[in-house]
């Protein structure tokens, strides 16, 4: 017999819709939570998240609700599945609870612009030493609400935890497989976002295959290069959180940080592309902190910075990557 287990879901996006119902699949006990009791109510009337998740059944199984307490109570893995941007403000609101026998999973891709921190970095910052899992890989919240095979990978400091995560949310079409390096794991699923938003600008240029795959074999050596000056195990950004999300991110055609790109190749203007989607791009302020933290940990980070300059220095595509292109040759595995 499958053990289960009382889940509860933070965050009525597309993601923690996503994962609601991958933890429904399994047969657990199931509550997706929503800041917006508004949007709670129409999510139960609807059973459809036509905002983030359009054409997708939410089953009767999961609960729905705006009460946070009620989530608290009745979950025994709380997932966090908000924003990276909007992390900070959600945790807050978690202080006043008892979570000392509750194991929090972290799925947030992105960087704390101010501090430079890391998801788990935030939530220790803010909840002390909690039971803490985090999980990433690539996984877009459109083909896994529709059980599209998705692989992904769970890592914790206490590797007890993460085959807990396993044990709960595995399933026929959900696979989780164990690496407990968090830092590499964090960071390949934030940093792979600016890279795809490179990606993106190929697509606009129309460039072609050549200079996209040159861009991302360049722009993973990059992301490893950060990786290890910051403790993670280099052999990680060759897995699901690293080499995985990135082609994913730069392929797919529910990627976000791949059209804020790929419009700003076209010509368009940032903040334009920006007032014109629902969903957080993460990329976009996940490459200043990556430009930072290159800068940080003495990284030459070519395509990042440059990425850097198209977005906040409102320099030219096409110029961008001529500046690339015409830098000094020098051996391809070269350490910087």
């Amino acid at each position: 017999m499958v053990k289960t287990a009382q889940v509860g879901v933070l965050g009525d996006g597309g993601w923690g819709t996503s994962l609601s119902l991958v933890s429904a699949r399994r047969g657990n006990d199931t509550t997706l939570w929503s800041a917006f009791p508004e949007y709670a109510e129409t999510l139960r009337g609807d059973r459809e998240n036509k905002k983030f998740l359009p054409g997708v059944k939410i089953p009767d199984s999961i609960h729905i609700t705006s009460d946070l307490a009620e989530v608290i109570s009745s979950s025994e893995i709380i997932i966090l599945a908000v924003p990276s941007l909007y992390l900070r403000n959600v945790l807050f609101k978690l202080r006043s609870y008892d979570l000392s026998n509750k194991l929090l999973v972290s799925v947030a891709k992105g960087i704390e612009t101010k501090t430079l921190a890391r998801p788990s970095e935030i939530i220790y910052s803010v909840l002390g030493k909690v039971n803490l899992a985090v999980l990433s890989g690539p996984s877009h919240a459109e083909e896994v609400a529709r059980g599209v095979p998705t692989l992904v990978v769970a890592g914790s400091e206490k590797p007890a935890l993460s085959l807990k995560v396993q044990e709960a949310l595995h399933g026929h079409m959900f696979r989780i497989y164990i690496q407990n390096d968090v830092v590499g794991i964090e960071l390949g699923g934030s940093l792979k976002n600016v890279i795809a938003i490179g990606a993106g600008i190929c697509d606009g240029l129309k460039l072609g295959s050549n200079t996209k795959a040159a861009l991302i074999t360049r722009g993973l050596f990059e992301l490893t290069q950060i990786g290890i000056r910051m403790g993670a195990n280099p052999n990680t950004f060759f897995g699901l959180s690293g080499l995985g999300d990135l082609i994913t991110t730069c392929i797919s055609q529910y990627g976000r940080n791949l059209k804020v790109g790929r419009e700003l190749g076209e010509g368009k203007k940032l903040n334009d592309i920006l007032k014109g989607m629902e969903m957080v791009a993460e990329g976009v302020e996940t490459a200043r902190c990556a430009y930072q933290l290159a800068q940080k940990h003495r990284v030459t980070a070519a395509i990042i910075t440059e990425i850097y300059r198209i977005l906040f220095e409102d320099k030219d595509p096409r110029t961008g990557l001529l500046d690339l292109m015409s830098r000094e040759a020098h051996e391809e595995l070269k350490q910087y």
